[in-house]
């Protein structure tokens, strides 16, 4: 989960070698909850939780190239998901890694700006924890990230 040090990316609950790490970005407990049972229906990944993108980008700054995928909410304080979407696609270690936004927000311009940032998909809440999963899945393959 969340500010988990590099030693401990290395190997998934149970001693086998982690694949990679699904980061969760999101303020709400529940949907944060949702996704990591979801997420963690996926083979050989860990799922690293922060409730806010600050938290996350303070992990992530170092650089993490286990980190195989960010799952965001827009709506947060201090930063929002569209700021680390930027911050995410700015720095070279993180610039194809996949992003799906998941987003309470009503703005019809909302899904289009995500997209325009580099979010590789948007799913307005409330959404399926599973839809979420397989899209993801579906990047990761795609990506050729998840082996």
């Amino acid at each position: 989960m969340g500010d988990l040090t590099e030693a401990d990316s290395e190997a998934a609950p149970g001693g086998s070698v982690s694949a990679g790490i699904i980061v969760i970005v999101d303020d709400e407990e529940t949907s944060v909850a949702a996704l990591e049972v979801a997420c963690s229906a996926i083979p050989n990944v860990e799922v690293w939780r922060f409730q806010s993108a600050v938290e996350a980008v303070r992990c992530l700054r170092g650089g993490n190239p286990a980190v195989r995928a960010v799952i965001t909410d827009i709506q947060m304080p201090r930063m929002d998901g569209f700021e680390l979407i930027a911050f995410l696609r700015a720095d070279p270690r993180y610039a194809r890694v996949p992003i799906v936004v998941v987003s309470a927000d009503a703005d019809p311009a909302t899904p289009e700006r995500g997209y325009r940032l580099g979010a590789n998909a948007y799913f307005s809440k409330p959404y399926s924890p599973g839809e979420v999963r397989r899209k993801l899945e579906q990047l990761l393959d795609a990506n050729h990230m998840l082996q």
